[in-house]
Parts: C-alpha cells; sequence; structure tokens
C-alpha cells in the first residue's frame, strides 16, 4: 500500500473541529472492536510498530500558526513513541459488554491531548469468554469515518496470517523552520486556503448550475422552496437537547444485515433509510417516554454525506457534506414512516442539497483563519440546528483480524456537544449493523432504554415489511 499524499496544513474544516472543540464536546471519533482470544499488549505494540510507516501522519502533531495567522500545520512530532499512544486498560474479570460499555464511556469523554499525535488506543484485557477489545480515538481534524475505515485496514488484516507490510520508503527530513518562516508560511498559506476555497466556491456553483439546468426534472425549486423554511424555523427541542455535562455513556445495539437488505428489497429504498426510520421510530418513543408529545413536532437529523471520490481513498482529513432531513415524530405507522423518509431523502438527493451545502462551506472558508478560529472559540447553541447527529459508514462485509484473532464485533463512536445531547453512528462489518450511540449524561441519562427502544423499533418495521427473521451466517453472539 502506498502512503498517501498529506497535506501538511490543516483546511478550513478539518480546523473547524479543533476551533469548536471544547471539554464537554470533545471532537474526536473512534471505535471499539471485540476480538476473539487476547491481545498480548507488547506482540500488539510491536504489530503497529512495524506499520507506523504507513501511518505518518499518526507521527504528526499540531503546531499552530504565530499569531494565529493561518490555519495550524502537521508537524513530526521529533519525541513521537508508539508507547505513548498504546496503552493499557482493565475491565473486572470475567468482564462482560456493558463493563466494556462503561469503560469506553469514560476514556471517550476526555480530550486527546494536544502536545502530542492526535489519536490513541487502549488494549483491553479481563473480558470474559477468552475475549480481548481495542478502544481507539482519532480527532476529526485528522479523519472522517470514511478515510477512518481505510486506516482501519491498515492497522487489521484480511487474513489470519497475513504477509508482512512493505517496507518503509526513505525517509525526506524536512528541517524545522524559525518563527519568522512559520509567520510568513502562515500568511501565505492562509491567502491559499482562501483563494482555494473561493475558487472552490465558483466550481461547485457552476457545476451545480450546469448539473440542474441539464436535469430540469429535478425538483428543485420545489425542494429548496420548502426546504429553506422549514430549516430557517428554530428546531423542536426534544428532551437530550440540552446542555452537555461532558461525561458520556454509550448504548451499543446489533442489527443483522441481511435483515435490513431484505427490508430495503420489500419496501423500496436504501439500507440507510431503514436505520433512520428505525432511529426516528425510536426518538418518538423516547419522547413520549417522558412526557412529551409527538403531535406536529418533527425530529431534524443531520447526515454526513461523504463527498470523497473513488480517486481520493486513502486521503485523510475531512470530505463530507450533510443532508438535513425533518422526520415527522407523529407517524405511528412504521411504513408511513419509512415512505415519508424515502421520498424526502430521495428529493434532497435530486436536488443536490449535499452538494449545495458544500458550496456555502467553501464559501465560509474564504474567511481569514484567525476569524475562523475566533468562531469557534465564541460559538455557543442555545437552540441547536439539529436535534441529533446520525452518519452510516459502511465497512468491509469479510472478517478482520489482529494478530491473528477474528474481530467478532466493532461499535463505532462519535461525539456530542452543543446542546446535541445524543448522537449516532452505523457501521456494516462482516454482515452485521453496529448501532452506536453516545450519549451525555446529563441529556440522556436513561441511554440503556433508548437501547431497547431501537431494538424495538427494528423489529416493528421489520414485522410491517413481511420480513422474517434472518441469522447472519459465522456470526457469533457476545
Amino acid at each position: 500500500m502506498t502512503q498517501p499524499q498529506l497535506n501538511q496544513r490543516l483546511t478550513s474544516m478539518d480546523a473547524s473541529f479543533l476551533y469548536f472543540e471544547r471539554k464537554e464536546a470533545p471532537l474526536h471519533i473512534g471505535g471499539i472492536h471485540v476480538f476473539e482470544g487476547e491481545l498480548p499488549y507488547e506482540v500488539f505494540v510491536e504489530h503497529i510498530q512495524a506499520r507506523m510507516h504507513l501511518l505518518p501522519r499518526y507521527q504528526q502533531k499540531i503546531i499552530p500558526a504565530p499569531f494565529g495567522v493561518g490555519h495550524p500545520t502537521w508537524e513530526r512530532d521529533p519525541d513521537f513513541e508508539v508507547r505513548k499512544h498504546i496503552l493499557k486498560a482493565t475491565v473486572d474479570a470475567p468482564g462482560d459488554l456493558d463493563q466494556l460499555r462503561r469503560l469506553t464511556g469514560r476514556l471517550q469523554s476526555s480530550m486527546l491531548s494536544r502536545d502530542k499525535p492526535l489519536w490513541e488506543m487502549y488494549v483491553v484485557s479481563g473480558m470474559s469468554g477468552n475475549r480481548s477489545a481495542l478502544i481507539t480515538k482519532v480527532h476529526h481534524a485528522m479523519v472522517d469515518g470514511v478515510s477512518g475505515v481505510d486506516l482501519l485496514k491498515i492497522v487489521l488484516d484480511m487474513s489470519p496470517n497475513p504477509a508482512p507490510p512493505p517496507p518503509p520508503e526513505k525517509a525526506v527530513s524536512h528541517p524545522r523552520t524559525d518563527m519568522t518562516t512559520n509567520f510568513i508560511e502562515g500568511l501565505l498559506g492562509s491567502a491559499e486556503e482562501s483563494m482555494k476555497s473561493w475558487n472552490d466556491f465558483q466550481k461547485g456553483l457552476l457545476n451545480l448550475t450546469q448539473t440542474l439546468l441539464k436535469e430540469p426534472s429535478r425538483p428543485f425549486s420545489q425542494s429548496l422552496g420548502s426546504l429553506f423554511p422549514a430549516m430557517a424555523a428554530p428546531v423542536s427541542l426534544l428532551p437530550f437537547n440540552r446542555a452537555n455535562s461532558g461525561e458520556q455513556h454509550l448504548g451499543w445495539n446489533e442489527f443483522s444485515f441481511a435483515e435490513a437488505r431484505a427490508i430495503r428489497a420489500a419496501i423500496g429504498g436504501t439500507v440507510n433509510d431503514v436505520m433512520l426510520t428505525v432511529l426516528s421510530g425510536a426518538m418518538a418513543r423516547y419522547v413520549e417516554l417522558h412526557g412529551q408529545k409527538t403531535s406536529g413536532r418533527n425530529l431534524r437529523v443531520m447526515v454526513p454525506v461523504s463527498m470523497r471520490q473513488v480517486e481520493q481513498r486513502g486521503a485523510l482529513g475531512n470530505l463530507v457534506s450533510v443532508l438535513p432531513i425533518e422526520i415527522p415524530l407523529d407517524l405511528p405507522d412504521p411504513l408511513e414512516r419509512y415512505s415519508h423518509l424515502t421520498k424526502k431523502t430521495g428529493t434532497l438527493k435530486g436536488a443536490r442539497v449535499a452538494e449545495g451545502i458544500n458550496v456555502l462551506t467553501a464559501l465560509m472558508g474564504t474567511v481569514p483563519a484567525s476569524m475562523q478560529a475566533l468562531m469557534g472559540s465564541l460559538a455557543s447553541t442555545p437552540v441547536p440546528p439539529f436535534n441529533t447527529v446520525c452518519t452510516n459508514v459502511p465497512g468491509p462485509q469479510i472478517p478482520l483480524y489482529a494478530l491473528g484473532r477474528k474481530m467478532i464485533a466493532s461499535y463505532p463512536y462519535v461525539p456530542v456537544g452543543f446542546m446535541l445531547g445524543v448522537s449516532c453512528a452505523i457501521f456494516s462489518y462482516n454482515q452485521m449493523l453496529y448501532f452506536g450511540v453516545t450519549a451525555d449524561v446529563n441529556a440522556m441519562p436513561d441511554v440503556d432504554k433508548f437501547q431497547e427502544l431501537l431494538n424495538e423499533a427494528f423489529v416493528e418495521l421489520r414485522e410491517a415489511a413481511g420480513v422474517a427473521p434472518i441469522q447472519p451466517l459465522g456470526t457469533k453472539k457476545f
């Protein structure tokens, strides 16, 4: 595998995850991976050390530009040691999945130190049934969900007996520059970023306009006419839309990928539509559980959309836009809810809303870095623009291995913050859909109950679609 070409200076989107980060809202992503057998710590450290040349970004740390004249840069950490990033953790034997969830919630609640490269792994021992686990944390400034999966393929193997990694290429040394040079480079880098963002804005606007003119049948004007007033309206605050404490706990669900595909085949749409319908059904139940009415109220979900092209696979950083999807909470029939959702997502995709938002994001990148940093430090959200975030990251449908140990479960982690007291991520792996819920303790203290509601909503939709239970082949219940 060839090393990706890495940018030295953070883009505006990457840097925004640094500017908006708070103690009560750490902005890293990650995963919790369960393996058959023990992962010996020392052997695992050697395993990663032998592959570090394939992960050059993971040996770099953030260096702020002098006086904030530009976005920070990635510079090799002269004191890099892999043992500072691969740490030990334990659960009281015999540890079960609930103990692992609680441990993970504590570890994910803390910010990554900016004094070293922005990632950590925890090798967890003490699990029951001859199991072990690996907890990962990677700052969102480094990767988005799709590029994070690409990196997993470097850390993990596709067979229990893999070929040795390719030898490292000849290292190219980059002498450290003085402050004056850094200041000048920061100014030039800021100007270059602004010009690039302006060019991206113009090119994106032109491409979007040409595409829509070539496809007049797309419901562009109608959808935008209804979308903008809806998005401008304040979001209806749900029980979990409240100030965050920074203390997190997690909920994990597993669903059969075969069942989700069978539902999609039976009633149309996509697997993502299936899971968003399940999420909205669980949210409606949760709102009612907390004594609130659902009549006339919507769930507004921010759904990240990858803008990563095939030729950009393997490149780090963030290449995403979003789809803002509103789902009525007062649709008790799951098929009616599903039909509404598929029409809504179809309209948004047909109107190229994600591309349009991406164009606006490029325009925001023309703002000087110092102003972006200031806006991030002052940002507050008394009324959030969304109720929650739900991201769906496709993973490999074959088993992966670490040190020959099969990975039998992989739960994704995404952050919460800024009145978004709960967020969701879905990771498809080896014929299963792993649903990870992150909840702030202050905003959703009963995340275990929400787990149950997700299971109920999935079964309700599956039965309404006339799909029988399907046990994925070769999977084991933890």
